[in-house]
């Protein structure tokens, strides 16, 4: 129901309190304050069903989500952050893949964009968040580590915003927080974005997505071996974006609120996402992707048809590659292929 283990619950509970300034009243604990929240986020319940649900007026509900909103997104910057903000350590994803190491020892993480509907009432400024799809979102691009925690995530670009121009956006104007890669070291994009220094792209216009070689022949050539090992290790992100929407559903179905309470709360289940991945190593929805690591987590059927399709981020870049990152990429190819 709250979709975490009670040990967690109660420690999150503890940390609100304790550090981020969560307060109960004469009517109301923090412990089910916290309840309520967590339980508006994961079923994407309405202001009504958690008046039914936990026994308080509608005034009650309201103030109190807001409340624990504020503390919870008072933690997010001790959170979304990197684990290794040096960027020393080789993952064991990639040390233990045999076909990836020592090749991609430099690799740090992954970055994509992802749509997350937005309730945008009607006016001139709606036109900007109808993306590909015709659907009013928000664009948000987000970074990860293998371990499946976000490290950084731009909240708030309007959906007809390109995941380039989101990128670019965040290394510009979010400098202090951006978590830069170090000079030789990259993370994995996708082919909607230019193969530029630290941020390496597949090869174009050849088989890339593990179903493509799942379905068909082994990789054979250079390009196609490292097109396959590029994106068994980039799927972490459409991994950790899988478990983080299925967890928290409310992003599935944003509710009628302010765009501003909208950012905060993608800004709050971010940090939750990561609370929870920290906290506990046994959490079914994370546990799953650990024991298959093709696994993505799929949409329930109850919210398809309010889902954003998959590659309504998957729109070609027109900004130009770098010649060095064009050949760094054609010597990793070769490499892989050298030891498959």
């Amino acid at each position: 129901m709250l979709r975490m283990n009670a040990h967690v619950f109660f420690d999150l509970h503890d940390k609100l309190v304790a550090e981020y300034g969560l307060k109960e009243t004469c009517f109301i604990t923090t412990y089910e304050s916290l309840a309520m929240f967590l339980w508006t986020l994961g079923g994407c319940e309405s202001n009504r069903r958690t008046q039914n649900r936990f026994k308080h007026g509608a005034d009650t509900v309201h103030r109190k989500f807001h409340e624990v909103l504020h503390c919870v997104i008072k933690m997010s910057s001790h959170y979304i952050r990197p684990q290794d903000p040096n960027f020393h350590i080789v993952h064991d994803r990639i040390k233990r893949d045999k076909r990836a190491y020592p090749h991609l020892k430099d690799c740090i993480g992954a970055i994509d964009g992802t749509h997350v509907r937005a309730s945008i009432p009607e006016g001139p400024s709606k036109v900007r968040y109808i993306g590909r799809t015709g659907a009013t979102t928000q664009n948000v691009m987000a970074v990860c580590d293998f371990d499946m925690h976000f490290t950084y995530a731009s909240i708030g670009q309007a959906g007809s915003m390109h995941d380039t121009s989101v990128l670019f956006h965040a290394i510009e104007n979010d400098r202090a927080t951006f978590p830069h890669p170090p000079k030789g070291k990259y993370y994995l994009v996708d082919a909607g974005y230019p193969n530029r220094d630290g941020y390496l792209a597949p090869y174009k216009g050849e088989r890339y997505h593990v179903p493509d070689f799942q379905r068909g022949a082994p990789p054979t050539t250079p390009v196609e071996k490292f097109n396959r090992i590029h994106s068994s290790k980039r799927n972490t992100i459409e991994r950790t974006f899988g478990v983080w929407k299925m967890k928290w559903q409310i992003l599935l179905k944003m509710p009628n609120y302010s765009i501003v309470t909208q950012k905060m709360i993608i800004g709050a289940t971010m940090t939750l996402h990561n609370y929870v991945r920290l906290h506990d190593k046994e959490d079914l929805h994370f546990l799953r992707c650990e024991r298959d690591p093709d696994y993505v987590p799929t949409i329930p059927d109850r919210y398809k048809k309010y889902a954003i399709p998959s590659n309504a981020s998957d729109a070609s870049t027109t900004a130009a590659s770098a010649p060095n990152m064009d050949l760094f990429r054609h010597e990793l190819a070769t490499a892989i292929a050298l030891s498959w």
